[in-house]
């Protein structure tokens, strides 16, 4: 390991002599002076160099041994002089882009052809900062209510959901696929550590070719059970929100700087409507009428965003109740509304973030609800084992963090905040 002290730690060590070790991010040549900015992964330092350089490129990794000087013009107001500056790769192609320009220069598919150079552009690594933060957000939240991290497989035997978006591959001569969630495992483990999370991929194959939507993303999931309610899913999920939130704002603290970004308030308790009433007052409220739809459109869900604001004074909205039709077979229905599930989204900024609601519980309604829907049980054996030998009431919800990324930093396309994204058009770098 390399000894070294970070950029943003320099004003700590004046006086001291020092190393620092990064990438070139700038080098100014000035007529009797040179200065080189060296970028590491707490941000940028400047070397003083007393005379002309020899050449050296931008994105040349170096190590610098000086002395840390206080200076007021550099970055965090400290600078090394009397410098060492040891080469320990040259790069030899540059990158797609001038890095050191402090906005992204470039569209979007060049940042995503050339990602493991473009994407350290301070703009474009924030992005990542932040979904890292709230990552451990999530995990510190549920760690705190005493839910146990799971792993489960994403090579299954059949699909989670209904229909046809999976992406299937041969398992040793047997047809398999890529989970579309972990939906079934983690409702397996509620029997089995009653509440569990989990930060995983998941798959699915759908041919939307939008803004909003992958064809792999990260989803955080959560399941716990002995409930009351689909209420008691919502009151931890926000606890999980609030928690990412709280993470955010104190690691990711520069990178929300860098965008120009703030964190959004988490209220105590979120505002809430029922699927009915929002259609309601979207079709008093606007030009057109949405009731008799089974779901809500990204119109829809964009005028409750600013009701919300508008309203409550919140970024967050939950809506409840949604038709039974919308919902997968597994829903827990409303026993007091023919036809309504007890689910909820969560809606942030005007987009859906998060599903969640309660599921069935026993052998003998997955049974009926699989024949209300004409699909054979046998098809889900393993899924039903578990609720053969008795399973609590539970419930639970997904985020998908890309998602949720993008809206927090305002990015336009999600891709802008995937690593690496898979869609229909993408499947390299």
């Amino acid at each position: 390991m390399i000894s070294r002290t970070l950029a943003a730690d320099l004003p700590k060590r004046i006086g001291e002599r020092t190393t620092i070790a990064g990438w070139l991010h700038r080098r100014r040549q000035l007529k009797s002076v040179t200065f080189l900015v060296i970028r590491d992964r707490s941000g940028l330092a400047q070397v003083v160099l007393p005379d002309v350089a020899g050449p050296i490129s931008e994105e040349t990794v170096v190590r610098v041994t000086g002395t840390v000087t206080a200076s007021a013009r550099a970055p965090g107001g400290a600078e090394i002089t009397d410098p060492a500056v040891t080469v320990l790769s040259a790069p030899t192609a540059p990158p797609p882009f001038d890095l050191f320009r402090p906005v992204v220069t470039a569209g979007l598919p060049a940042v995503l052809d050339g990602a493991p150079a473009t994407l350290r552009h301070p703009m474009l690594r924030a992005g990542f900062d932040i979904a890292a933060a709230s990552v451990a957000g999530f995990r510190a939240a549920l760690d705190g209510l005493d839910f146990t991290e799971i792993h489960t497989p994403k090579i299954v035997g059949a699909a989670t959901e209904s229909g046809a978006n999976v992406f299937g591959l041969d398992y040793f001569g047997r047809p398999a696929y890529l989970a579309q969630s972990p939906q079934f495992y983690k409702q397996a483990m509620v029997g089995v550590f009653e509440r569990v999370y989990e930060v995983g991929p998941v798959f699915r194959a759908e041919p939307h070719d939008t803004a909003r939507h992958l064809a792999q993303y990260t989803s955080l999931d959560a399941e716990l059970g002995f409930i009351d309610g689909y209420r008691d899913v919502m009151a931890v999920l926000r606890e999980a929100v609030s928690g990412m939130v709280t993470a955010v704002a104190r690691r990711a603290r520069s990178s929300l700087d860098v965008l120009g970004v703030a964190v959004p308030a988490v209220p105590a308790v979120i505002p809430e409507v029922s699927f009915a009433r929002a259609q309601e007052l979207i079709a008093a409220g606007t030009d057109w009428d949405p009731r008799g739809e089974p779901d809500l459109s990204p119109a829809d869900e964009r005028w409750l965003g600013e009701w919300a604001r508008r309203e409550a004074g919140s970024e967050f909205l939950f809506v409840t109740g949604y038709p039974m039709v919308k919902r997968p077979f597994y829903t827990h229905p409303d026993p007091a509304q023919p036809g309504v599930s007890d689910s909820f989204d969560l809606l942030f900024r005007g987009l859906e973030l998060v599903t969640g609601g309660q599921r069935l519980h026993r052998h003998a309604d997955y049974l009926a609800a699989l024949a209300q829907r004409g699909e054979d049980p046998a098809a889900y054996a393993g899924y039903l084992q578990a609720f053969a030998h008795g399973m609590p009431p539970h419930g639970g919800f997904a985020i998908g963090l890309e998602r949720w990324t993008a809206r927090l930093t305002g990015a336009a396309n999600i891709r802008e905040v995937t690593l690496f994204p898979r869609d229909l058009h993408r499947l390299t770098p």
